[in-house]
């Protein structure tokens, strides 16, 4: 994936969250775990692009 869409997708979501914590009247703490979540969801994407989970594959559960 190119940086360019990267680095897009991450300026779009911070457009987006400081849209919502700014115009959206919310409680503080609604506004945190939205704030955290954004966040990890974007940690998550970006480490999954460097391939940090492709060893998760080789784990199975069951008996297959």
């Amino acid at each position: 994936m190119p940086l360019t869409t990267v680095l897009i997708t991450i300026v779009a979501a911070g457009l987006l969250l400081w849209i919502v914590n700014r115009f959206i009247p919310m409680q503080s703490q609604i506004k945190s775990i939205l704030n955290g979540l954004v966040v990890l969801v974007l940690v998550l994407w970006i480490a999954n692009l460097y391939g940090v989970f492709d060893h998760l594959h080789q784990f199975r559960v069951g008996r297959r």
